[in-house]
């Protein structure tokens, strides 16, 4: 599971009780609410519905309420498939089959019988056709699902739809952050007013203040300044909520001058958000790049490990240090929100380094690890949103890899899908043949 944030707030107000909903129906679903003018995938519809599925396994796991717990990265079938076959080893139940898809039916099957108590969360199903054939039933288990959309989920969940905090719950959570000087929470009822009582804002906010000198008043200030040029340059004034990220980015500009925040957070953004091995920031690759000297070959890591720690102390990264692999986890509407702010000149050098750093750091050995899947998301999220740079000297080789480890993971519907995309990209960029 992620690791849960500082400062967590289980939003006694303006959380719904998961209990109370669970013993309704042995499937829940927590979806965004639309914020109004708002998109759920965008930066104001990142209302911390992870978290609060986090809280939730863990309290159960901790309280011995369950015999099984599983946490499943649901953002795509192959993730899917890769948890399930984790679960599976996990639990002791063994199948003769060999095929994800098969070994996925059986432990799906297994559930449905044991006398086991568990709970299966599906963290970011982005569609119930994601998990056709793959979803978890019997009578001593629960399925938890998180899901930016509840219109594509059918009606196999009760669906809980969560948004912003409470006025109560916001200035909880704010003043639970800001201890080490009472001052600086000065203005913080008119910031969590600006902010629209806004979850990933709040927290991007608060880690802001919490690593400067800056009360809630000056930050405002700040806020009001970047909103105003935003205003000027485009002719819409955005959400202050909207905003947020850039301060932060700033704010470890600070605390790390030269650059290499900046470029490490350009880097992690073109690739999987659900996770991303830290391995991949410690190559050569990454580490040149970040330091700015991608002609060098023999770096050490500090500089990216530098930069991952002033992004996770303002709320841009989240590093799960206690994973297997250890990762780094960061907001999809975040990297989006990068991704459209960041100019081509310094999009195209990110996305050929995480290209190179990707391929560095890929796993040996058996492809049906953690880590290998961590891998091929990664090779994924390149393929969707790396554009034309990684395709300057032909097929990017990290993309050959990835297709190759989908194979031989037995990965056999996604590897079938992700050649097809592979096929259509190339023929896009380099022309048919």
């Amino acid at each position: 599971m992620p690791p849960l944030a500082e400062k967590f707030s289980n939003r006694p107000e303006s959380a719904p009780s998961l209990d109370e909903a669970l013993r309704r129906s042995p499937a829940v679903a927590l979806t965004s609410a639309r914020p109004a003018g708002a998109d759920r995938a965008g930066l104001t519809g990142a209302c911390g519905k992870t978290q609060l599925a986090a809280f939730y396994a863990e309290s159960r796991w901790q309280n011995r309420a369950v015999d099984l717990l599983v946490w499943i990265d649901a953002s795509s079938r192959a993730s899917i498939l890769c948890g399930y076959a984790e679960a599976a080893e996990a639990a002791g139940a063994s199948f003769p089959m060999t095929g994800a898809e098969s070994v996925a039916a059986g432990f799906i099957e297994w559930l449905a019988h044991t006398d086991a108590r568990w709970l299966v969360v599906l963290d970011d199903l982005a569609g119930e056709d994601l998990a056709d054939g793959l979803w978890p039933r019997g009578r001593t288990g629960q399925v938890l699902i998180t899901s930016r959309d509840s219109e594509s989920l059918g009606d196999r969940s009760l669906c809980l739809e969560i948004g912003a905090y409470s006025r109560r719950d916001a200035m909880s959570y704010l003043v639970g952050r800001l201890t080490a000087d009472p001052e600086q929470r000065r203005g913080a009822i008119e910031l969590i007013e600006d902010l629209s009582l806004q979850p990933l804002a709040l927290s991007q906010a608060s880690a802001v203040v919490a690593n400067s000198w800056l009360t809630c008043s000056d930050y405002r200030d700040h806020l009001a300044a970047r909103q105003q040029r935003a205003a000027e340059a485009t002719g819409v004034k955005p959400p202050a909520a909207a905003l947020t990220w850039i301060l932060a980015a700033e704010q470890a500009d600070v605390l790390l001058p030269g650059g290499a925040a900046q470029a490490c957070l350009a880097f992690g953004s073109r690739l999987d958000g659900h996770g991303i091995a830290v391995d991949v920031f410690a190559t050569t690759v990454a580490c040149d790049y970040m330091a700015g000297a991608l002609a060098g070959r023999n770096r050490p890591p500090e500089p990216a490990f530098s930069a991952l720690q002033a992004l996770e102390r303002v709320g841009l990264f989240v590093i799960d240090r206690a994973g297997h692999p250890p990762t780094v986890q960061v907001s999809p509407a975040v990297q989006a929100a990068v991704r459209a702010a960041t100019p081509a000149g310094v999009a195209a050098p990110a996305a050929v380094a995480a290209s190179s750093a990707l391929l560095e750091a890929w796993p040996e050995g058996d492809q049906r690890t953690r880590h290998a899947q961590l891998s091929r998301s990664g090779a994924v999220s390149l393929l969707r949103t790396g554009g034309e740079a990684i395709w300057a000297n032909g097929c990017p080789p990290v993309l050959m890899r990835a297709g190759e480890s989908f194979d031989t993971a037995g990965l056999t519907g996604p590897a079938v899908e992700y050649w097809g995309w592979l096929s259509s990209a190339a023929d896009r960029t380099l022309g048919p043949g």
